[in-house]
């Protein structure tokens, strides 16, 4: 399941979102700030913008953040999926 393919969790299944999760915990471990990025802008429904506020950084960086997290865990729900 892509991430690609859930652009809102209210529209996602309880497996995808359980996957997500799951994928967004290892993620957490290995790069914290990224992760709460991904939980804002995902779960909290936040733009890049308020996100960025919330975590202290800039826009640049949180748009730099959400593409590398993006592709961190589309690639992390692919291994998973075969």
């Amino acid at each position: 399941m892509p991430l690609s393919d859930v652009e809102i969790a209210a529209e996602a299944t309880s497996e995808q979102l359980l996957a997500l999760d799951e994928a967004l915990e290892r993620f957490a471990a290995v790069d914290p700030t990224k992760a709460e990025l991904v939980k804002l802008r995902y779960f909290a429904g936040l733009s890049e913008v308020q996100a960025a506020t919330a975590l202290g950084i800039s826009r640049a960086t949180a748009s730099r953040y959400w593409i590398y997290a993006r592709a961190w865990l589309i690639n992390a729900l692919d291994e998973k999926a075969d």
